[in-house]
């Protein structure tokens, strides 16, 4: 059995669960009932008394926390302990210190390893500070990032939620996809000239982000322009990549920081650094640094990523709904659920524990979402009035980013958009009782809210922190390893065979014979 499955609390959340809180039950959801089920820390508050929770409930998921020592794994992370690797078997064995990224400020790691890491995250960070300040504002109007998965998801999420604090004249553009398309379109937009191109490997090697890269080579030679004066590397210390004869500047990424998790490394802070610029890029780290904080709090009533994660564990393993939706009000954040897939799906998407042995309960949830209020007009009606039962995790702000709104009909368009996130929270939870049983709303249905006044630097490095440290907290309570990830593996080793057989038909060798379920997707091609 798991370790998950003898904790005496798992026993106890079981028998709970077999009659949970009816909040749709005339006077369950109250005024004093929201107001007591809130939890704030710095910039952010978190609203979840639209849970099916009540005292009991939450007392014994923090017993839970507590079984499973949450709070000392998540020390032995930040600290730069040896926590990626399943025991008795070949794994990565390596720190997990993404943490360490912006932990540079005060550096109150008490690891030693964590604080060498945090040393080497503040050399380069000064390093990219020496170089914008080296280059002309006017000679570079734009910047193209160059990676895939984690390279291009976080950082595009974040960017997008923070482009209206870009410098004047600056813009970011992302390629990720082997698609042509993707590099083309991107390339007829911006003037060469003026543009610098970020290419993001840890490896130096990986095969779609080196295609596309060669792509935009040739596209720079074409005009006369020498690739080497616009490329810039983001890579491992030592990799192919880290090569001043291809590229202008190289930064460095360290294997402790994993893709998913490496937005406040210089995967993500080159191109912010360039948008933003430096104080604002600090700023963001900042965010994530007092969040990081927050999760190292014992008490969990005042840890808030704790208990964003008991909640989804609570509704995932005990209510059983399978599936988890990121609906932020903003469209700022429009990119932001597709960042969280890969953060929570790659991470806990995983089938064995840290011993090698298969679990017998469910793990990571399935991640989807869009902003709101979009969404209410499409995939709402299943999560008001389907069959499946879908938690929400809402995210809204108290102010535009923009400050540009006005008044219709008495209020703003902020208001409006803030009336339809409370409104949807409420709905759900409560539900609508009716005798035409087309307009019947059965309620229950869990949702919790996050509230922030302003999506601005500081803001969003706190939600992309409050949401990794959620994914690492549910890892540290299934047991399970959140950071490695190798089932994106097969696909890839798949694919070169495939890649091979493209390689040999092309040059009119024989190539059925490497991978003969390969050949038959390439013989049907001649007949498209």
């Amino acid at each position: 059995m798991s370790a998950f499955n003898e904790y005496h609390s798992v026993e106890t959340l079981r028998k709970i669960a077999q009659k949970p809180v009816d909040l749709s039950k005339g006077g369950c959801l109250c005024p004093k009932r929201m107001e007591e089920m809130m939890m704030e820390c710095p910039n952010l508050k978190l609203f979840y008394g639209t849970e099916r929770v009540n005292e009991k409930t939450m007392e014994t998921l923090f017993e839970l926390a507590n079984e499973a020592g949450v709070h000392e794994k998540m020390l032995a992370m930040q600290n730069g302990e040896m926590i990626n690797k399943i025991e008795g078997f070949e794994s990565e064995n390596r720190m997990v210190l993404h943490t360490a990224m912006r932990d540079f400020f005060d550096r109150q790691a008490e690891g030693e390893q964590a604080r060498q890491a945090a040393a080497l995250a503040y050399a380069e960070m000064e390093k990219l500070k020496s170089f914008l300040d080296g280059i002309k504002k006017e000679d570079y109007t734009d910047m193209i990032q160059v990676g895939i998965g984690g390279s291009e998801l976080g950082p595009k999420a974040i960017y997008l939620a923070l482009e209206a604090f870009n410098k004047p004249g600056k813009r970011v553009h992302f390629i990720s996809n082997v698609d042509p398309d993707d590099a083309a379109n991107v390339i007829r937009r911006v003037n060469l000239s003026k543009t610098l191109v970020v290419i993001v490997s840890k490896s130096g090697t990986t095969l779609e982000t080196l295609t596309n890269e060669e792509l935009i080579r040739k596209k720079f030679q074409e005009e006369g322009l020498s690739p080497k004066n616009h490329f810039l590397a983001v890579t491992g210390k030592g990799s192919p990549m880290d090569n001043p004869e291809m590229y202008r500047k190289s930064f460095y990424i360290w294997d402790y920081v994993g893709g998913r998790y490496s937005a406040t490394s210089m995967v993500g802070c080159v191109m912010l650094a360039f948008a933003l610029g430096m104080e604002k890029l600090l700023d963001f780290l900042r965010g994530a640094n007092s969040m990081d904080k927050v999760a190292l709090e014992q008490d969990p009533k005042k840890n808030l990523p704790l208990l964003s994660a008991l909640l989804g564990i609570w509704n995932h393993n005990f209510l059983g709904h399978p599936t988890t939706a990121i609906i932020p009000y903003s469209q700022a954040m429009s990119r932001f659920p597709a960042h969280l897939q890969q953060c929570d799906m790659e991470s806990n998407g995983k089938r064995i524990d840290k011993q090698g042995s298969p679990v017998d309960f469910w793990t990571g949830p399935i991640i989807w979402g869009e902003p709101g209020t979009n969404g209410q007009h499409s995939f709402y009606q299943l999560i008001h009035q389907g069959t499946i039962i879908v938690p929400v995790e809402f995210i809204g702000f108290m102010e535009s980013q923009f400050g540009e709104d006005s008044s219709f009909k008495g209020t703003t368009s902020q208001e409006k958009l803030l009336s339809n996130l409370f409104a949807q929270s409420i709905g759900l939870a409560t539900g609508q009782k009716s005798d035409n049983p087309n307009k019947e709303f059965p309620g229950n249905r869990p949702n919790r809210v996050l509230m922030a006044k302003k999506c601005d630097p500081y803001t969003m490095g706190a939600i992309l922190s409050y949401f990794e440290n959620k994914v690492a907290f549910q890892g540290f309570i299934w047991d399970i390893n959140s950071f490695d990830q190798e089932g994106v593996q097969l696909g890839k080793v798949l694919a070169n065979k495939i890649i091979d057989q493209f390689s040999k038909k092309n040059k009119e060798e024989e190539y059925e014979k490497d991978f003969p379920l390969g050949a038959v997707y390439i013989d049907h091609l001649k007949g498209l």
